[in-house]
């Protein structure tokens, strides 16, 4: 018995305050665990924003590279990226996810040590799996190689921009500083 009148029933109703918020915690991060479909695992970074703040980005020097992956999920399988998407569910991945999701498997393969088997691409109404290969990898490689050389010329001559879509400038992150925006 406490030696103040009322105090145990203050430290149970406390307890029952903590309690029930850490039960609201959980219960708001498994939501968001399944409506993200994440496969089982300890999710080890996150940049949803939704239940926890962003994370840095990675980074590779090896590669020059710098990403943020929506999810990387610790596996029995490893470490797997979770890339989540909100437009039109496709009939398959679009090319440029699967690269972008091949760029956090390069990114989660210099971080860890050792390269996921594969990545997860989600869709509104669907989830792709994507292996992570050494074909895929290659390509990968060759594309920001193509993207640098790309980059390296345009120093050299004006580019101008390539569509007449204006909708897509007005999501452009560069469109303050573009001289060429449609809107």
């Amino acid at each position: 018995m406490s030696p103040l009148p009322g105090l145990d029933i203050l430290l149970l109703a406390a307890f029952i305050v903590i309690l029930a918020g850490s039960w609201l915690a959980l219960r708001q991060a498994n939501r968001g665990r399944r409506s993200a479909q994440l496969p089982a695992g300890r999710i080890v970074y996150a940049d949803t924003g939704n239940w926890r703040p962003p994370e840095k980005p990675l980074f590779s020097p090896t590669h020059g590279l710098t990403g943020k992956p929506d999810y990387l999920v610790e596996t029995r399988a490893g470490i797997i990226p979770v890339e989540v998407k909100s437009g039109t569910t496709p009939p398959d991945p679009y090319p440029s996810h699967v690269l972008q999701l091949a760029a956090y498997c390069l990114l989660t393969e210099e971080m860890s040590g050792q390269a996921p088997q594969y990545g997860l691409i989600r869709y509104p109404h669907s989830v792709f799996r994507v292996d992570y290969t050494q074909a895929l990898r290659g390509e990968l490689l060759r594309v920001l190689g193509n993207m640098r050389a790309d980059s390296r010329e345009a120093k050299r001559h004006a580019v101008h921009r390539s569509h007449d879509e204006p909708q897509r400038c007005a999501g452009c992150g560069y469109r303050q500083r573009c001289d060429q925006s449609l809107v």
